[in-house]
């Protein structure tokens, strides 16, 4: 699955707001996305992403929440 896919799993999982190192902890654990490199997805890769979406993706507070 894509990276913004998994984050929007994670999110909707949660049903709440969660911290990018949070995010990235659970896509990793459930390996819901593999890098190329075979590198764990990090926090700032998160935050990344987030930013490329900002129709579906907030921040706030310290936490990133869904938009829909």
């Amino acid at each position: 699955m894509k990276i913004e896919e998994a984050i929007v799993y994670c999110l909707a999982s949660s049903g709440r707001g969660m911290r990018t190192e949070q995010i990235a902890d659970m896509i990793n654990r459930q390996r819901l996305h593999l890098r190329k490199d075979g590198q764990p997805v990090t926090s700032k890769q998160v935050y990344a992403v987030i930013c490329r979406f900002p129709d579906m993706f907030v921040k706030a507070e310290g936490r990133i929440m869904l938009m829909i």
